[in-house]
């Protein structure tokens, strides 16, 4: 198989013999259609979940979390290709994750400011203990002066 795939690269592969190749499917690269297999993967979970942040401590999802994190990291150190990014884009893909998080927890505890009259989250609240805990880093971040 491996060897087609050479033959093909130093274009000493017979037409033939490419034809016939073609004629069954052979898969020229193995990295493309890994890539689609996930790709498709991430498009079926957006489509059920309305999102891309694929859990990474879930079982099932872990694999395709691991994926989509290092198209993540490709595209943040410019060396995913635009192809890629496109058709990520179409999931609408969120590729700073850091900054949705935060807007995330921030629109959470407007929503506690607005029920609860202040913004003070107990950590002793089980509904609220990341709340609590994103709002405590945050005032942590605020003192030490490294709030971006």
């Amino acid at each position: 198989v491996s060897y087609q795939r050479l033959l093909l690269k130093k274009k000493t592969l017979s037409s033939n013999r490419m034809q016939q190749l073609y004629s069954i499917g052979f898969n020229w690269d193995p990295c493309d259609h890994f890539w689609n297999e996930k790709f498709n993967q991430l498009r079926a979970f957006h489509a059920q979940n309305g999102h891309c942040n694929v859990p990474q401590n879930d079982e099932q999802t872990k694999d395709l979390a691991k994926w989509v994190s290092y198209q993540r990291l490709l595209f943040n150190t410019k060396t995913l290709s635009s192809n890629c990014i496109q058709q990520l884009n179409s999931t609408d893909i969120n590729w700073h994750l850091c900054y949705h998080s935060w807007n995330e927890k921030f629109n959470q505890l407007c929503a506690f400011k607005t029920q609860n009259g202040h913004c003070d989250v107990s950590s002793d609240d089980a509904q609220n203990k990341f709340l609590a805990q994103w709002v405590s880093h945050q005032r942590l971040a605020y003192k030490k002066n490294t709030l971006s």
